[in-house]
């Protein structure tokens, strides 16, 4: 079997397999979702479940996803990991819009940090590099997050080797999160420098739906092997790919919540790997 944990930052130890709480947002990403109590138990399933990280994003239903979040699970707990993102404006009309001014990335996690109902997040990501801010100021405002204990860990999303690495300059980095899955894998040579630096690497979109029909063949026979779906098989991948890797699968469904997490009892071995390369 894989490694099941990672510690994050070299300090705060996961289960690999986690959570993504976009799903427990609204439609479109706008609001509440029609149903808040079943958002909450999903989460507190997941938890119960063994799930140790969650993540999360203020801009997930603009912060009705991190008030689930802070109201169905204690976030300060120390066996919990919940993450939290900044740096992306949702717009009424659904469009988004990019902010990494220093200013707007400190109130925000301030502001994340009261709907999550905790001290300290545990680890704030810089959402997606702002193109009109220049980078290292918009990182060293994490930084200085991280020194003034608002938050414990800094990551990074959507971003470049040389971003991470001019990051780094400025910041311990704990985790990238970029899209990563078994049909998308533009972003190998990252994935390998997290490898080699012991930077965590959240893949999101981890089961890219939309192209696994281009899989299918290997992804079904696999799955047949193992009496499971496709989708656990992707999942599955991931966690062998290699030990860095944090994949975060999202769902608003326990029963959906219960098949993802089964996929880390899945191991493939070497010929099934060769397959699914």
């Amino acid at each position: 079997m894989v490694d099941d944990t990672f510690e994050i930052g070299g300090e705060d130890e996961v289960h690999r397999l986690g959570f993504g709480a976009m799903s427990l947002a609204g439609s479109g990403n706008l609001g509440w979702t029609d149903d808040v109590e079943a958002a909450r138990r999903v989460v507190e399933r997941a938890v119960d479940s063994g799930v140790d990280f969650v993540d999360t994003a203020d801009m997930y239903g603009n912060g009705s996803s991190e008030l689930v979040v802070g109201e169905a699970v204690d976030a300060s707990r120390d066996d919990l990991v919940v993450a939290t993102k900044g740096g992306i404006c949702k717009q009424p009309d659904g469009d988004t819009v990019l902010n990494g001014s220093p200013a707007y990335l400190k109130n925000a996690a301030l502001r994340s940090r009261v709907r999550l109902r905790v001290d300290e997040i545990d680890l704030y990501q810089y959402h997606r590099p702002d193109p009109h801010v220049p980078f290292v100021e918009s990182v060293r405002a994490l930084a200085e997050l991280r020194d003034d204990g608002v938050v414990r860990h800094v990551g990074l999303s959507n971003v470049t080797v040389d971003q991470l690495e001019a990051a780094r300059d400025v910041v311990e980095v704990a985790t990238v999160q970029n899209e990563y899955s078994l049909t998308n894998r533009d972003d190998e040579e990252l994935l390998e420098y997290c490898e080699s630096n012991g930077i965590g690497f959240v893949p999101y979109s981890p089961l890219d739906k939309a192209d696994l029909d281009a899989r299918a063949e290997a992804l079904d026979e696999v799955a047949a092997a193992h009496d499971a779906s496709r989708y656990q098989v992707a999942l599955a991948w991931l966690l062998h790919r290699s030990p860095v890797l944090l994949p975060i699968p999202g769902t608003a469904s326990v029963d959906h919540l219960e098949e993802n997490l089964a996929a880390a009892d899945i191991d493939l071995s070497d010929d099934e790997l060769d397959r699914l390369a």
